[in-house]
């Protein structure tokens, strides 16, 4: 799943890493579906400890229609991180388009109390060998 490079973004010493792929097997471009998977890694790059607790996603297909994914975590997790430590999951994201974008926050709480968000880096999903056509 690491065929393509990591898209990254640090906010306030908290570095989100995002690898985004094609998953055609799942895929149905004749039915018009097209799915990916992305796996994240979160690294806490602080002296303190952090705990996400909720997520916001933005996702643009290749028409430009956009959704907006809110909740709690992610995949049914609101984890700790220690300093120093990172956090991994994966997640997957259908479209209607061979062509789309992800772009987001996580929703932190530091040890103090102290509440931010970590921005999600824009990363693209694109079927390999397709041609983006842009807006």
């Amino acid at each position: 799943m690491h065929d393509t490079p990591a898209y990254e973004a640090e906010t306030e010493g908290v570095l989100v890493r995002v690898r985004p792929s094609y998953l055609a097997g799942q895929s149905d471009p004749d039915g018009g579906r097209w799915v990916w998977a992305y796996q994240v890694e979160i690294v806490n790059l602080t002296t303190t400890t952090v705990q996400l607790m909720a997520r916001r996603w933005v996702i643009t297909d290749g028409q430009g229609r956009v959704e907006e994914v809110r909740g709690a975590g992610v995949v049914g997790e609101q984890p700790v991180i220690k300093p120093g430590d990172s956090y991994s999951y994966a997640s997957g994201c259908p479209l209607g388009t061979p062509t789309g974008s992800m772009v987001g926050g996580y929703y932190m709480t530091d040890a103090s109390g102290r509440s931010f968000e970590a921005a999600i880096p824009a990363f693209s999903l694109d079927v390999p060998g397709e041609r983006r056509v842009l807006n």
